[in-house]
C-alpha cells in the first residue's frame, strides 16, 4: 500500500512539473511610439553580377524570433532589418538522416550545397571532402572573410573552411583555419588555437587597438575570447563585421569578396529559453544587417542574403496581455519550425519562394562574378 501511494505521489509531482513547464509564459514588452522605423529597400537591379557577396546567418533564428523582435524593438509596424529586404522566401532544411538538423550539417549545406550527417563539417554523408564556397570563389578571385560571435571553430563558421567528421574536433578545425585561404576571420576561440604555429597569419586579441585602415598583413585572425564572446566582454557582431568589411574593402585583390557574418548566440540564448538574452543577441544581429544594407544600398555590385541554419527553442507567440506579448518556449533544442531567407542586390530575385538550404550555396555561386582579375 505504501509503495502504491509513493508511486502515485511521484506521478502527480511529475505531471504537475510538466503542466507548470508547458504553461509557463514569458512576457515581452511591446514597444510604443518613439523609435523610427528604417525604410524598406527597392529591388531595382536589372543587370550585372555581384562582386561583393555578404551572407548573414542568424543562428537559431526562426520567423517567430524576428516577429518578436519587431514587436519589442519598435512595435507591430516596425521594420526589422530583414523587413527592409524586398526579396523573401521560405527555406527547407534537414540533415541527410533526419528532419532535425544541427548547425554543422546545416552550415555544410549552406557552405557546400551538400546535405550531410549531423555533426559533419565540410564532408558528405560518406565522409568525402566537399569544396566550400570560399574555396570555390577563391578560384574566381574573391577574397573571403568570416565573423562569428561564437568561437571561430564553432560549427557554422567552420563549414566555410574546414573538413572534419565531428564538429567537436575544434583544435583540428582551428589548424585548418590557419591553413586555409580565408583572409580575415574575427570571433572567439583562443583556447583552440596553437598560437605558436600561426606562420603567415597576424593574430590579434583586441579589436579596438588594431587600425584596420592601415592593414599590412595579408591574413588576419582576431580571437577576442577563450571560446564564445560573452556579451559585453568583447566586440559585438556589428563591430567585427564593420572591421572585416573594412579589411576586405582594402585588401581584396580583384575588388571582389565574400563575407559570412554569424549572430551565433541567438541560438545559445534560445537553447537556454531566455527571451531577454535572445532579444539582446537579435538586436546586435539586426543592427549588423541594417549596417550591411545601408552599405549595399549605395552600390550596385553588392548582394546581401540573410538566413538561418535552423530554429531553436520552438518559440511560440501566444497572445497579448496589456502591453506585453505572451511567449512560450516548447523545447530547449532545435525544432522543425520554419526559417526564411531574405535578399537584396543584383540577383536577389533568385531567393524568392521555396528555397532549399543547399540551393542557397548554388545560387550564390552561380550569381558570382566569374571574370578574371585581369578583366576587372
Amino acid at each position: 500500500m505504501k509503495n502504491k501511494l509513493l508511486t502515485f505521489i511521484v506521478v502527480i509531482i511529475f505531471l504537475t512539473g510538466i503542466y507548470i513547464v508547458l504553461n509557463a509564459n514569458d512576457k515581452t514588452l511591446i514597444a510604443t511610439a518613439g523609435r523610427e522605423s528604417p525604410q524598406k529597400l527597392v529591388q531595382n537591379f536589372t543587370t550585372g553580377t555581384p562582386k561583393k557577396i555578404i551572407f548573414l546567418i542568424g543562428d537559431g533564428m526562426g520567423i517567430n524570433h524576428t516577429t518578436l523582435g519587431r514587436f519589442n524593438f519598435g512595435g507591430p509596424d516596425f521594420n526589422m532589418a530583414v523587413d527592409r529586404m524586398p526579396i523573401q522566401g521560405l527555406v527547407t532544411n534537414h540533415s541527410y538522416e533526419s528532419l532535425g538538423i544541427d548547425s554543422a550539417a546545416s552550415a555544410t549545406a549552406l557552405a557546400t550545397g551538400t546535405r550531410t550527417t549531423n555533426r559533419f563539417v565540410g564532408l558528405d554523408n560518406k565522409k568525402n571532402r566537399v569544396p566550400n564556397i570560399t574555396e570555390l570563389l577563391g578560384e574566381q578571385g574573391y577574397t573571403s572573410g568570416l565573423v562569428a560571435t561564437s568561437s571561430l571553430t564553432h560549427a557554422t563558421p567552420a563549414a566555410y573552411y574546414a573538413h572534419v567528421d565531428s564538429r567537436y574536433k575544434e583544435e583540428q578545425i582551428a589548424n585548418q583555419l590557419i591553413a586555409s585561404k580565408v583572409r580575415v576571420a574575427l570571433g572567439g576561440g583562443k583556447n583552440f588555437f596553437n598560437l605558436e604555429s600561426t606562420e603567415g597569419v597576424k593574430v590579434i586579441f583586441d579589436l579596438d587597438h588594431y587600425n584596420f585602415d592601415e592593414v599590412s598583413e595579408s591574413r588576419l585572425v582576431g580571437l577576442f575570447a577563450e571560446d564564445g564572446i560573452e556579451r559585453g566582454m568583447g566586440p559585438s557582431q556589428l563591430a567585427m563585421t564593420k572591421a572585416a568589411l573594412n579589411f576586405l574593402e582594402i585588401n581584396s585583390d580583384c575588388g571582389k569578396y565574400f563575407l559570412m557574418s554569424e549572430g551565433s548566440q541567438i541560438d545559445w540564448a534560445s537553447h537556454d529559453n531566455n527571451v531577454t538574452a535572445m532579444l539582446i543577441e537579435l538586436a546586435d544581429f539586426n543592427d549588423t544587417v541594417n549596417f550591411i544594407l545601408d552599405f549595399a544600398s549605395k552600390r550596385d555590385d553588392t548582394l546581401v542574403v540573410v538566413s538561418s541554419d535552423h530554429e531553436t527553442g520552438g518559440l511560440s507567440l501566444l497572445d497579448q496581455e496589456d502591453d506585453y506579448v505572451l511567449t512560450r518556449w516548447t523545447t530547449d533544442g532545435h525544432s522543425l519550425s520554419q526559417i526564411a531567407v531574405y535578399a537584396y542586390g543584383p540577383g536577389a530575385e533568385e531567393f524568392s519562394g521555396k528555397v532549399d538550404q543547399t540551393e542557397i550555396f548554388s545560387k550564390l555561386l552561380s550569381l558570382s562574378d566569374q571574370t578574371s582579375c585581369s578583366s576587372n
